[in-house]
Parts: structure tokens; sequence; C-alpha cells
């Protein structure tokens, strides 16, 4: 019987070590931080000056392209997702994770010495571009690594928990993100935030970059991929079988976290700190203010991701989902009447609240995802969902959200945008069965391969 089945054996038969569980959890926890802050300084340089430094000819719709920008990233993810998918259910979930790092690292570097519009012309928003795009082929590869790692090394009782490890890199990297951007808004104010400041967030990353590094080298390799290994039973062309067989598995996936997603990037896609800040706006806010009440909506993110993976254990992924998408929606109700006081309190309080439902509509989602696909073709099936779900939920929302609020003056017609991808998301979640507890291992590929799709017998 496969040991992973069984929650707390490795391959060989023998018990996985609390050690080694532990190290699992800190180097994911380590590397999605590192990676989301690379991914989210880029978001909320956006928000807050690289309209002006690389979109300035464009005059009232510099920031509407500049937003644009974060959004073309994830057109690329869907990339990454298909060639981490192949080479992770063929080489590995280890070594995909590595490459992922480094590429997204040399990317985030390279934006920090990049000259700007008023140096170079039209080739800094093109090389700003380029560079973005390699960001969004790392993050399309990265998370379904992680994940996988975190739930295939966990006990059966306990993936929802050790599947939210990695989850919290996510608001780690925006508190991260947006405490050294506030930092550096009080050490460079002004104008020298403009010709220098925001630069040294982004050369930052080579030292996470080498921490990162270093931790992952210390981890061992999945036990559901080293089993396949052992027994030569990986599959040929995964991405094939994947849609053959689980194309609309693939898609409800998708939407699930789309529902989440779109919400989400108010704050990690820099929306709400320009917005916020925007001097000609009807709010004005410092941006150092702004930036720490992100960085502070961060830790409520954190707290409850944590928490709703705990509970997923307890009552199940889809119950877990259910509740949030109901704390989800009352919180986008929330958010922009406190956000439009104009009071940093409030600002504040709108965002934390926003947090809870994303958190319970986050934390579950690794654990839900490694238990919807086979094992065979589970990275290539986690990674391409979490890649579709980014472009219909994330990719465009501050885009989306900057062009209704200029085309009404208003934000209510954005509250509404993101009640409907929440309900979406809700949707979605009811059309799956939960899974929570089934074995993970090769030996039960038959039990994985029945589908979790409500009325449907086979995928």
């Amino acid at each position: 019987m496969s040991g992973q089945s069984q929650g707390g054996f490795t391959p060989t038969g023998t018990i996985a070590s609390q050690a080694d569980r532990r190290r699992v959890i800190f180097a994911t926890v380590v590397g999605t931080t590192v990676e989301w802050y690379d991914f989210f300084i880029y978001a909320t340089a956006v928000g807050l000056v690289f309209g002006q430094l690389f979109f300035e000819p464009l005059g009232a719709n510099s920031a509407l392209i500049a937003f644009a920008t974060v959004g073309v990233s994830f057109l690329f993810r869907p990339l990454g997702a298909f060639l981490a998918g192949h080479f992770g259910d063929k080489l590995g979930r280890k070594a995909v994770l590595m490459w992922t790092l480094i590429l997204m690292g040399a990317a985030t570097a390279l934006i920090g010495v990049l000259p700007t519009y008023q140096s170079i012309g039209l080739a800094a928003p093109i090389l700003l571009v380029l560079l973005r795009i390699i960001q969004g082929i790392s993050a399309g590869g990265e998370w379904g690594g992680a994940v996988l790692m975190a739930v295939e090394h966990a006990p059966r009782q306990k993936r929802g928990i050790f599947g939210a490890s990695p989850q919290i890199g996510v608001p780690l990297g925006l508190l991260l993100a947006s405490g050294v951007m506030a930092l550096m808004t009080a050490i460079a104010p002004g104008d020298q935030f403009a010709a220098w400041g925001w630069r040294i967030p982004f050369l930052l990353s080579v030292v996470l970059i080498l921490v990162g590094y270093y931790v992952r080298r210390k981890v061992e390799e999945s036990p559901v991929f080293t089993e396949l290994a052992e027994r030569k039973e990986k599959a040929k062309m995964p991405i094939v079988q994947l849609f053959r067989k689980h194309l609309l598995l693939v898609i409800i996936a998708a939407l699930v976290f789309a529902g989440n997603n779109a919400v989400g990037y108010m704050t990690t896609g820099g929306y709400i700190q320009g917005y916020a800040t925007n001097p000609e706006g009807p709010i004005g806010l410092e941006r150092g203010p702004v930036l720490w009440a992100v960085a502070g909506s961060a830790v409520t993110w954190l707290l409850t991701t944590l928490l709703a993976g705990w509970v997923s254990d307890r009552i199940g992924r889809r119950s877990t989902y259910i509740i949030g998408w109901v704390l989800q929606l009352a919180g986008v109700f929330t958010l922009f009447p406190l956000v439009n006081t104009g009071q940093i309190g409030l600002l504040f309080a709108g965002l934390a609240i926003l947090t809870i439902g994303l958190g319970f509509t986050y934390g579950p989602q690794a654990a839900l995802y490694t238990e919807l696909f086979p094992a065979s073709i589970r990275f290539s099936g986690v990674s391409i969902s979490y890649a579709i779900g980014a472009i219909a939920g994330g990719a465009f929302a501050p885009t989306i959200a900057t062009a209704i609020v200029q085309a009404t003056g208003s934000t209510q017609a954005v509250t509404w945008y993101l009640a409907g991808m929440t309900v979406l998301g809700l949707v979605a979640t009811l059309l799956l069965r939960d899974r929570s507890g089934i074995p993970l291992g090769p030996d039960h590929e038959a039990e994985q391969a029945v589908s979790p799709i409500r009325g449907l017998a086979k995928a």
C-alpha cells in the first residue's frame, strides 16, 4: 500500500519524521514568500510610481496602462504552469521549485536597475513588460510545486493546515512588499522615492532569493513523486492526459480560484494603494500610511488563511469554502464605503474585514486542488487550474476597476463586479464534491480518477 495514502509513511515504508515535515513547511513558506514579495512589489510600484516613470507620454491613461502590465504577466502564467506541470510530473517537484525561484529573482532585480522612459524612451516600458512576463512565467510554475510539496508530505488528517503553509506566503509576501515600500517612502520621501527609493525593494530580491534557494535545497522530494519514479509510473504526456480526461474539472477548479483572486487583487494588484494615494482622486492619502494599512491587512489575511486550513481539516474543504464565500461577499460590500471615508483607520478596517473572507477562500485551496487530481498528472492539474483561474480572476481586476471608476466616477460598480466574481466562486465550489482525506499515492489512481464533479461518475 502507498505510504502516502496512509498519510504518515514515505514510499519506503518508514514513518516521516516531524523534523522532515517541519523542514518542508519552513521551506515552502520561505520560498513562496520570496516569490510573492517579488511579484507584489511590482504591483505596488505600479500603483505608486510606474505610471509616471515608464508610461508618462500616455498622460491621463498612464495609470490604466500601467495596471494593464500587471495583468499581462497573468497571460503568461499558463505557459509557466504548462512547463512546470510537465517537468514537475516528469522530473519532480523540487527541481521545478528551484528554477522558478531563480527566474523570479533575476527578473525582479533587473527591474530594480531598469532605466525609465525619460532615459531611454520607448525601450523602457518594453523592457519592463518583458521582465514582468518572466515574473508571470515563474509565478505560473511556482504555486503548484509548492503546494504539492506541502500537501503530499502531510499526514492525511492535517493536509489543510500543511497546505495553508505555502498559502500564507502570499500575505507574507504582501506584508513584506508593503512594509519595505512604506519604509522607503520614509527614507526617500517625495521626489526621492520616484528618483531612486522605489528601486531598493527590487534590488533586495537578490538577498531573499539566496535565502530561499538555500532553504529549498535542504528539502526532500515529494514522497508521492518519489514513489511514482521508483515504480516508473510517471505519465509520458501529463498535460495531454489532463485535458483529455479532466478538462471540465480544470475549468471548475479555475473558477473557484478566480472568485478569490479577483477580490484579492484589489490590494495585491496595487489598486487600493493607487486609488487611495492618487493626489487627483477623491481621497489623496499619503503613501506611507496606506502602505502600512495594507501591510496590517496582510497580517489578518495570514491569520485567517492559517485558520481556514485548520478548519478545513475538521469540517472539510467544501464547507470551509462556502463559509468563506459568504464572509468574502460581506467584505466586498463594506470595502469601498470604508475606504472612501478617507480615514486611514477605516481604510484599514475595510481591508481587514475583506481579508477574513479572502483567508477562508484561500487557506483550503492547496489541499482542495491536490485532492482533485490523480497522482500522475497532479502537478499539471494543480498548476494549470491555478493559472487559468488567475487570468479569469486577478489578471485584469485592477485594470477593470480603474476603467469602471474612470467611466462612472464611482466605486459602486466595482463593488458589484467583485460581488459577481465571489458568487461565481461559490457556484463553482457547489459543483464539487468534498474529497478531504482521499488517498494521494499512486496505488489509488483509480479512486482519484473518479470525477469530483457532482453528477459525473468518471472523469
